[in-house]
């Protein structure tokens, strides 16, 4: 978002291709541009995290590109009320733009240094000590640190690790995150990740979008087209415990833009008629799960998938291009991802709008009702300026090698039974391997799984709770292999780092997901997996997983790892023994795993299933 208090462009961080074509627009066009800047000198004042207006246009966050296979960028972190007194979060570069999207190619790195200015935490502020901290040794509701969600970088200290990260008011930190040389193009993101207090920071608004690129050069069929991010985010409700029954759990907002409970009045997103443009959206929610449709009079329309949680869809099946497929409507949980292309409505529609349809989270869980999102609204000129110019000239090169290569045909080493539980009445929230005690997450408990480097593991997840879970996991992507033991159809075994759970009816089968967990990277240490409705993880449900170095690999001594300690419940631990280490009642799941039926991937379920709560 840029600083008014500086000249036109100069608190605006722009590409020179935009620049450039800024300076042959036409009138009208810059007149857009500027109407879109005053919109942001409005709401701005002294407020570190400034929001816009409901009904605005939605314009594209500022874009900071590497240089030299290296981005170097200063965070300050932020906190101020909203007109109603709850929190908001932000982090801002040195010149007050506010979540900038952060650009990088494989084998780059990003060197972020992270100041947090909150205040001091208040005397009666929860404080948990962290064994072995990387940063400070306590935590508490003015803390951060920052995950990058779905990048397969390394959890040690100084790069994505969140276990014992701790930053605290007035310290500072900086960051050399590593990104792989084979690191799939598409679309992550960046946010807090303190246990306890992860809910409040991301829906206070403290996160951003990060664009690996290059993802023409394994999709070519993006080549070209305007490219258009669009990251939701939900908030607090105005009117808090007191709103009706049939009100959303929370208030969503696009690009910064609210659309608010009960007028929904929409965000405006500007196109010109009939072009196409490559949509990077990103479910950026701490809580809400969202069912996302384009509607142009009322009928549905196609939306061209291209990518899944960062991961071009059927490019790691050794031909290292990327495939599509249409769908009318796409399921995305909160932090998930999804990038697709649309034509925009020609001049003969009328009403065009991005909506978000009800899920049936279940009777413990949040209303995610209908709700419009944002207005579609046609303009002769072009559509509304940075939109169409986001990335730099990318020039098709020769498709680089797959992180993911080989999984759907590699030798599974192990095979796992875990399961979401809750204590409701208590608020307790559970992640458990079958066989072990279930254990509320605290950064100092033991691995609740070892494994090694190089393992490929298929993990069958349950939900034994009356409303839906998102499972998560850092570092590694997994291929979705079946739901409810039955199999996906080889088209839809793409690589996710999110999958929903829909909830439990109460009798019958627990719903379940399998899913191939591929640990064949360079990845080692602790880093963890957990449900990423974010009021879930903070009230416990989350665990680690320890990866140890393959015997005599290249890793062997590049990662100091502390023991377990006593009192936990013991690790469910599996190495490589013949054919398939089977642990815990994996037998069974295993048998479950081989039935012939047919199923469709989690992020694009049919819409009257995820209605009825019930699964494919």
């Amino acid at each position: 978002m840029p600083a008014c208090k500086e000249t036109l462009f100069s608190g605006i961080r722009m590409h020179p291709e935009v620049v450039k074509s800024l300076k042959k627009t036409s009138l009208t066009t810059a007149f857009l541009f500027v109407l879109a800047f005053v919109q942001v000198c409005a709401a701005q004042t002294n407020d570190p995290c400034p929001r816009y207006a409901p009904g605005s246009i939605v314009t594209q966050p500022a874009d900071l590109f590497s240089s030299n296979a290296v981005l170097k960028v200063d965070f300050s972190y932020n906190t101020s009320p909203d007109e109603n007194g709850n929190p908001k979060f932000c982090f801002t570069t040195l010149d007050g733009t506010e979540s900038p999207t952060l650009h990088v190619r494989p084998g780059d790195h990003l060197i972020l240094k992270v100041k947090n200015n909150l205040p001091t935490a208040s005397a009666n502020s929860m404080v948990m000590d962290v064994n072995s901290p990387c940063g400070a040794s306590t935590m508490n509701d003015s803390s951060v640190n920052v995950h990058y969600h779905g990048t397969n970088t390394s959890p040690t200290c100084g790069q994505d690790e969140v276990i014992r990260t701790v930053i605290n008011p007035g310290e500072t930190f900086t960051y050399d995150l590593a990104f792989p040389s084979d690191e799939p193009p598409g679309l992550y993101w960046y946010h807090p990740h303190i246990h306890g207090f992860a809910e409040a920071a991301v829906q206070g608004g403290a996160s951003g979008a990060i664009i690996v690129d290059g993802i023409e050069s394994i999709q070519p069929a993006v080549t070209g087209l305007p490219q258009r991010l669009l990251l939701m985010r939900d908030q607090l409700t105005p009117c808090g415990d007191n709103c009706p029954e049939d009100a959303p759990a929370w208030d969503m907002s696009l690009n910064y833009v609210p659309v608010l409970y009960p007028q929904f009045k929409t965000a405006i997103i500007q196109m010109t008629p009939g072009a196409r443009e490559f949509w990077r959206v990103g479910n950026i929610s701490a809580d809400t799960i969202l069912d996302l449709e384009l509607q142009y009079d009322g009928h549905s329309q196609p939306l061209e998938i291209i990518a899944l949680d960062g991961v071009p869809v059927g490019s790691q099946d050794g031909t290292r291009r990327g495939k599509s497929f249409a769908r009318n409507h796409i399921l995305i949980p909160p932090a998930g991802r999804a990038e697709f292309i649309v034509s925009a409505p020609d001049k003969k529609v009328k009403n065009a709008v991005l909506v978000t349809h009800q899920v049936d989270t279940g009777p413990d869980g949040d209303v995610d009702p209908d709700r419009p999102i944002a207005t579609i609204q046609t303009i002769a000129n072009g559509s509304s300026l940075k939109s169409s110019t986001l990335t730099r000239k990318t020039k098709i090169g020769p498709p680089w090698r797959q992180r993911f290569e080989g999984l759907g045909n590699a030798k599974v080493t192990a095979r796992r039974k875990l399961f979401f539980s809750e204590d409701n009445p208590d608020s307790q929230f559970f992640i458990t391997v079958e066989g072990q005690t279930p254990t509320l997450f605290n950064p100092n408990n033991p691995p609740a799984i070892v494994t090694t480097q190089g393992s490929v593991e298929e993990w069958t997840i349950e939900n034994r709770a009356l409303e839906n879970h998102e499972f998560h996991m850092h570092q590694i992507h997994f291929m979705l292999m079946a739901r409810n033991g039955i199999p996906v159809p080889a088209k839809d075994r793409q690589f996710l780092d999110m999958v929903d759970l829909p909830y439990w009816k109460g009798s019958g089968p627990y719903p379940s997901v399998t899913l191939r967990m591929d640990f064949r990277g360079p990845d080692i240490g602790d880093f963890v997996y957990h449900c990423h409705i974010l009021e879930h993880e903070d009230k416990g449900m989350m665990a680690i997983i320890r990866v140890l170095p393959a015997n005599n690999g290249p890793n062997a001594n590049s990662t100091k790892l502390d023991p377990p300690s006593a009192g936990s419940g013991p690790a469910s631990e599996s190495h490589n023994h013949g054919n398939h280490a089977l642990t815990g009642s994996d037998s069974a799941e295993a048998k479950e795993s081989r039935s012939d039926h047919h199923m469709t991937s989690s992020m694009l379920m049919n819409r009257d299933s995820i209605k009825a709560g019930a699964t494919p």
